[in-house]
């Protein structure tokens, strides 16, 4: 397994050709798994269920086509990017095994923070409460996302993967619907009071990561 950590702001495409170049090396038996930690510049992207409604600012940031599953979401400075290439084939051929590691991941590097992460039915990615939020327009507790969720396999190798919200412009989720999903909010670590570095969120990923994926041999 590779820790791959890049300083500074990593472009788009940049990282997804490291990552089909990567995920073809490990489906061939020639590379390590990785999870590669970076940041980039504001942008969008549309996953494979995106609707163009959603998009409610197409000149604000770059839009990029992804391939991986979800529909739009946000990529930008103070946002961790964690894109892991990992090889099911090692690890049980189950996907909704998979996605709940990596649900169960975020929330336990959360937990590091004492931030309790939540999933919820229907709706994509780790949420946290917010009693100190007005209800929302149906009257149920607000709740905000910290964490999106979104993947792809190629012959059983991950890529993409996942982002937490550690201090980026959340302004920057207007132009678009996050998830289609316009009930709910977004938040950060900051935004929820908590003095935490993206440095400091690096290290809980780590912790927890083998915690998660090792120890139950995802």
């Amino acid at each position: 397994m590779e820790w791959k950590i890049t300083d500074g702001l990593t472009s788009y495409d940049d990282a997804v050709a490291f990552m089909e170049a990567r995920v073809a090396s490990i489906a061939a038996g020639d590379a390590d798994e990785c999870v590669w930690l970076l940041e980039h510049p504001p942008l969008y992207t549309a996953g494979t269920s995106a609707k163009i409604q959603d998009l409610t600012d197409p000149e604000r940031f770059p839009v990029y086509e992804s391939k991986r599953g979800g529909e739009y979401t946000y990529h930008g400075p103070g946002q961790r990017v964690a894109y892991v290439m990992l090889d099911l084939n090692k690890r049980g051929r189950d996907v909704r095994q998979f996605v709940k590691h990596l649900e169960n991941w975020v929330i336990s590097a959360l937990a590091e923070f004492n931030v309790h992460g939540e999933i919820r039915d229907g709706r994509v990615g780790v949420w946290v409460r917010r009693d100190d939020k007005p209800l929302t327009v149906t009257g149920k507790p607000a709740e905000d996302k910290i964490a999106a969720i979104g993947l792809r396999l190629r012959k059983w190798v991950s890529f993409h993967g996942i982002s937490i919200n550690v201090e980026p412009d959340l302004e920057h989720f207007s132009g678009i619907v996050p998830c289609g999903i316009s009930e709910y909010g977004v938040t950060s670590l900051v935004d929820l009071g908590l003095p935490v570095t993206i440095a400091d969120l690096d290290a809980a990923l780590r912790k927890t990561f083998v915690e998660v994926f090792e120890t139950t041999n995802a």
